[in-house]
């Protein structure tokens, strides 16, 4: 059973990659193209007005955050997409009555979520490095940030599809809850400029744990303790997935 097991994780991995891969103008390029726009224009045409942040050019200390922006909404978006049109197309059935385990349909689905978010997330920093190279702090704790993130999103992203009834529910989460925390997850500042007040409510944010995780993996500065931010991570994934299990196990959502 456990070959039978693999051989199916294997399929799916295979299918989510090759989606998304082989529409890769549609799918890569597109956010890399963002995240260059946003680089150039707040890093180089407005960064310069700013001057230094935590102790680095403005540049710099966007880069991380304009990374992780990228990694979050494509793993995210790449399973809900994916998997919502599995449903809707009544594709995910034959997973649904198949001897494959709902561990291996969610892995299957994640792994090519965590695979589009950090292959995207590597093709920005690639291009961003053209205009500013620079010493990475930890090598390590870039990995494990941007893969745990990835993995986070992926789940999300395949929660929102099992609860979506029209392909317009795909969007309402990244437009109305992932873009606002998004943004206001401290990519493009330090939440040491913010008052007392706004730091402690900006300390409910989710991605401000990530953002400032990943930074820390970068440059070494960090405006939350990076062991917070590996607690954050590992809790949601645990919630996330236990939830995404009970749905899928039960048919929730999947089955009419």
């Amino acid at each position: 059973m456990t070959q039978l097991y693999w051989v199916a994780l294997k399929s799916i991995w295979s299918k989510e990659i090759n989606r998304f891969s082989r529409i890769w103008i549609q799918t890569i390029i597109p956010p890399v193209i963002t995240m260059t726009l946003y680089f150039i224009i707040f890093g180089n045409l407005i960064g310069d007005h700013i001057g230094t942040m935590d102790g680095f050019c403005y540049i710099k200390f966007i880069m991380p955050g304009l990374i992780m922006m990228s990694v979050i909404t494509n793993s995210y978006s790449n399973v809900a997409s994916s998997f919502f049109s599995a449903k809707f197309q009544r594709n995910i059935e034959e997973l649904l009555v198949a001897p494959v385990p709902s561990h291996i349909i969610i892995l299957g689905y994640v792994g090519g979520g965590v695979a589009r978010g950090i292959c995207v997330g590597f093709l920005v920093n690639m291009i961003l490095l053209f205009f500013i190279p620079f010493k990475i702090y930890s090598f390590f704790i870039i990995f494990l940030i941007i893969f745990l993130t990835a993995f986070l999103f992926s789940l999300a992203g395949l929660l929102n599809a099992v609860f979506a009834k029209t392909f317009d529910d795909i969007s309402l989460i990244p437009t109305f809850v992932l873009t606002p925390l998004t943004y206001l997850g401290g990519v493009f500042y330090s939440l040491n400029l913010l008052p007392s007040f706004w730091k402690t409510i900006s300390k409910f944010n989710p991605i401000v744990y990530m953002i400032s995780g990943f930074r820390f993996g970068f440059l070494g500065v960090q405006d939350i303790p990076i062991i917070f931010t590996l607690l954050v991570l590992f809790f949601f994934i645990f919630l996330f997935y236990f939830f995404v299990w009970i749905l899928i196990e039960k048919g929730i959502g999947l089955r009419n």
